[in-house]
């Protein structure tokens, strides 16, 4: 768009003859005319000043203007021919002009000061260094370079030959950039070296124009495209000359001076700005003074938010949002343009509003006030348009909102969290004082009220966060909604559960409810979903996204923070998923007490279930009282069973249910119930299995084997191979301990002498009877009944009475038993089949005495070939062993024989070491090292010195 950057104005009119070159000085015009009769004649010119009208007030030296500008001198014929150039020295007060030679006159009087025309008669182009005063004068194919001496005389200092003629020319530093034919070059004035730089083109002469900021600008043949488009076009015709001056530009017609005067900034941003241009307006903005740095942001602020509507309503929305974040305007106003969005109830005051506080940008700030009322009024309006609030509520629209509030979000997060660390510190010095003052609480407190204001840097981030999570869930971006409230947000709780609720983002609530830790609503909603999702199996989807495995993850980081949450949320679980929920509990080291507790008070039914698989779970196992609940817990099911079942009249001992199969498994596995607790449970006349194993645990196998061989059921196993089995794990689990080898001969005694093993069983049964009164009755019930032939032993509340594992070791039964033995015929044929299997493991001798006499020797090939052979072989080995250790004592005395026939040799020379006399003829002692050598006498009296002092230490200790 084309808009007025500079206003053209007549400066100087109907100037007679030819205008040949222009300048200006002192805020005057300086006219190089031809006469009217010279130009006839091609001679004669003089130079006309013009100054701007008399009423103007100074213009500081530059071009204004108040009106034409009036002849105020006239020099005629000031030279003899019309001036190819003319130049101001604005910093010496000279004029340089190029006519048949450099001349140079002194200003405002025009005293000739210096006439060069020797080495400059014929010029055609000169270029003026004005810091240095250096002339440089193109003539034919020379450049000859000058310097003005003491103000008033040039003085040569370079000539160079160039290539051809100069065309233009200008100083760069200590190089000249001159243009020759359809070329540019820099020479350096110093050196004469000579560079190439670029063409100039086929068309265009070569010329060369020196910047303000000592740059140089080189013409060359180039189109106006973008992005150098066309600003203005300014009608002027037969424009003979432009000069730049340091305030505009000269155009000098024939007969005519033009001015081009540059438009204030603010008036093109204006216009620019009003035609839509306002990128352009963007850009005349960053020309605005520094000191007018407030305005100068106002008026950028004030584009933004024109370009940023201007982009919105054409559907440019990413492009309007990037408007509206230069504008630094608040998000509430961006906000504004979204109906659909709700947001929080805040006290922000917009940064438009903080602008009506400074006086020199109130019009600014009223401006873009207006523009805000404005597009408000036009949004209110817009709701009976359904046409433009689809438009505005469109994909593409919230979208760029999204992007917008994203690009916002750290810096105002970062402000928001600045002020949270900042009151907790405020706090914390608040406490400090008050626990180094508790005399002046109230004071303190008082103060603390009064310092208290509103998070304005929370606030706005409230309404961002809230804002986002809502554009997240109206562009079907529920991840980025999730991974917003998964970081540090400020969402509006309220507004944020509603609109989630309304559009069932149930995944976005449940992780709104964790960030602001209301589990227990958030466990609610999931049991909720859980639930319906299995009523509507149909709906495959809901069914896959909701299922009763996210309530364990839920509850996974809350087992250690909130753990009574955790066991209140899981009873839905623990009935659906009870393995998954058990892992829950060990892989998060819930306390198994409280997860038992709370299970035995609220799901009894679940209590065996999580104590089952914890044990299962559990590579450590698990503590001897939960091992102790959950035994506990089976023998209460199983009693319970077993009442039934003998009321029916269906009880035997093979009947076996699923708990009774656990109940065995764990007694036999585990041993950190409390068997004396148990054993008091147990009916007297069933469950003879769980009975052994409990006596096993108490080292009570006489008791044990006595059950296994007489009363445990042959279910699995036959009678001899399941005392067999009792009696290899007994020995195996104790192979350190000897006395563990007598359990084969217990068995051999429950074979082979059942009466004596009844005999022993009745001595005990009165004491402990005497220690437990309620086993009394049993106790007589077991005395009728051995008077009666039946001999039968009932056994109540020995499982009190504890044994030592050592009281296997003599040929006695370990237990005092008070259970069932058979005392009807020996059990030969079992107790030799144990003699041939475990001949290895039982005293050969002790069993031989317990054999019947009449025992045939053949039925004990198969035990006594296996233990004779072995006894010999180790016979064998013990004498191999003996002559290894009788040789070994033989070497090891050859060895100190050979040690003890240590040579000494004694001559003249041998010395005493105690006395240092001579050795000689006299008896002698050596020492153990085989080189120190002494007297007899004096070893004998260092011997006894020793002792002595020996004896006086030991008393006075």
């Amino acid at each position: 768009m084309v808009h007025s950057a500079y206003d053209a104005v007549e400066l100087a009119a109907g100037v007679p003859g030819r205008i040949e070159a222009v300048a200006s000085h002192a805020g005057k015009l300086l006219v190089a005319a031809s006469d009217s009769e010279g130009f006839l004649r091609g001679s004669d010119c003089s130079l006309r000043i013009y100054s701007a009208p008399a009423s103007s007030p100074e213009g500081g030296g530059e071009i204004r203007w108040d009106g034409p500008y009036a002849l105020e001198r006239q020099e005629p014929r000031f030279w003899r021919r019309p001036p190819l150039a003319m130049e101001v020295s604005a910093s010496r007060d000279l004029l340089l002009s190029l006519s048949e030679w450099i001349a140079l006159h002194r200003l405002p009087g025009l005293e000739t000061v210096a006439v060069v025309s020797n080495k400059t008669k014929g010029a055609n182009v000169f270029a003026w260094d004005d810091r240095r005063g250096l002339l440089a004068v193109g003539r034919q194919k020379r450049l000859t370079v000058f310097r003005l001496d003491s103000g008033r005389e040039f003085v040569e200092v370079k000539e160079f030959v160039v290539p051809d003629i100069l065309k233009s020319m200008a100083w760069c530093g200590d190089n000249i950039c001159l243009g020759i034919r359809r070329e540019y070059m820099i020479i350096n004035s110093m050196t004469g070296a000579l560079t190439e730089v670029f063409s100039s083109g086929r068309i265009a002469p070569p010329l060369v124009v020196p910047l303000p900021t000592g740059e140089l600008l080189l013409g060359k043949i180039r189109s106006l495209r973008a992005p150098n488009a066309l600003v203005q076009t300014v009608v002027l015709r037969d424009v003979q000359k432009l000069v730049q001056t340091d305030n505009c530009i000269l155009a000098a017609l024939s007969n005519n001076v033009y001015g081009l005067l540059p438009v204030p900034i603010g008036a093109q941003i204006v216009q620019l700005t009003a035609s839509g241009e306002f990128e352009e307006a963007l850009a005349l903005c960053k020309l605005l003074p520094p000191e007018d740095s407030n305005l100068r942001a106002a008026k950028e602020s004030s584009i933004h938010i024109r370009y940023g509507h201007f982009l919105f309503d054409s559907g440019s929305y990413e492009e309007a949002m990037e408007q509206f974040s230069d504008s630094h305007v608040d998000i509430t106003y961006v906000l504004s343009l979204y109906p659909s969005i709700v947001l929080p109830q805040t006290h922000i005051i917009g940064e438009h509003d903080k602008l009506l506080d400074m006086p020199e940008l109130a019009r600014e700030s009223s401006d873009v006030t207006d523009e805000m009322e404005s597009y408000s009024l036009q949004l209110h309006e817009s709701d009976d348009k359904s046409p433009l609030e689809v438009k505005k509520m469109s994909h593409n629209a919230l979208v760029a909102l999204v992007k917008y509030l994203q690009k916002k979000r750290s810096g105002i997060i970062e402000r928001a969290t600045a002020e949270v660390t900042e009151e907790v510190v405020s706090g914390a010095v608040h406490h400090s004082l008050i626990l180094s003052e508790p005399y002046k609480p109230k004071k303190l407190s008082k103060k603390r009220a009064q310092t208290h204001t509103s998070s304005i840097a929370r606030e706005m981030a409230t309404v961002l966060d809230t804002s986002l999570l809502q554009a997240f869930i109206l562009t079907g971006q529920s991840s980025g909604a999730i991974e917003l409230l998964k970081g540090l947000n400020y969402c509006d709780l309220k507004i944020c559960e509603e609109f989630l609720k309304e559009r069932s983002e149930y995944m976005v609530l449940l992780e709104l409810y964790r960030s602001n830790e209301m589990h227990r609503e958030a466990l609610q909603l999931l049991n909720q979903l859980v639930e319906e999702s299995k009523s509507e199996m149909e709906n495959t989807d809901f069914n896959k996204k909701f299922n009763p495995q996210m309530i364990i993850e839920y509850l996974r980081p809350l087992c250690r923070s909130d753990p009574m949450l955790v066991l209140e949320s899981s009873l839905y679980i623990l009935e659906r998923n009870p393995s998954e929920t058990i892992e829950l509990f060990l892989s998060e080291n819930v306390p198994a007490d409280l997860v038992n507790s709370y299970l035995k008070q609220h799901a009894p039914n679940l209590q065996s279930t999580y104590l089952e698989l914890m044990l299962s779970m559990s590579e450590t196992g698990i503590n001897p009282n939960l091992q102790n609940e959950l035994v506990q817990l089976y023998l209460s099911e199983v009693l319970d069973w077993y009442k039934i079942l003998k009321e029916e009249g269906n009880w035997t001992e093979k009947t076996y249910s699923p708990t009774r199969k656990k109940l065995i498994s764990t007694l036999e596995s585990n041993s950190g119930y409390n068997t004396d607790l148990l054993l008091k449970r147990l009916p007297q006349d069933a469950l003879f299995e769980e009975r052994a194993i409990l006596y096993g645990k108490i080292n009570q196998h006489l008791r044990a084997l006595s059950l296994y061989v007489h009363k445990v059921p042959f279910l699995f196993l036959q009678m001899p191979e399941r005392a067999v089995a009792y009696c290899d794990r007994v020995y195996e689990e104790g192979a350190q301990q000897p006395s563990k080898s007598n359990i084969y001969f217990n068995l051999l005694q429950i074979y082979l002498n059942p009466r004596k093993v009844e005999k022993e069983f009745e001595q005990k049964i009165i004491p402990v009877a005497s220690q437990y009164p309620g086993i009394q009755k049993a106790s007589a019930t077991k005395v009728k009944g051995v008077r009666t032939g039946k001999k039968v032993v009932e056994i109540e509340g020995a499982d009190d009475i504890r044994f030592s594992p050592s009281g296997t070791d003599s040929g006695r039964s370990d237990g005092d038993g008070d259970d069932v033995n058979d005392g009807g015929p020996i059990m030969l044929n079992e107790a030799l089949e144990l003699l041939s299997q475990r001949w290895d493991r039982i005293n050969g001798a002790q069993a031989l005495r317990l054999l019947p006499r009449d025992t045939k020797l053949q039925d004990l090939v198969s035990f006594l070939e296996p233990l004779l052979r072995n006894s010999s072989e180790h016979l064998r080995n013990y004498l191999v062993i003996k002559n290894l250790i009788f040789r070994a004592n033989l070497q090891v005395k050859e060895n100190l024989y050979k040690r003890r026939q240590a040579v000494v040799k004694i001559d003249e020379n041998s010395m005493c070491s105690l006395c240092h006399k001579r050795i000689a003829n006299s008896a002698f002692a050596i020492y153990p090292n085989g080189q120190t050598l002494v007297h007899f006498v004096c070893f004998r009296e260092s011997q006894q010195i020793k002792a002595v002092r020996g004896a006086n230490s030991v008393k006075r200790r």
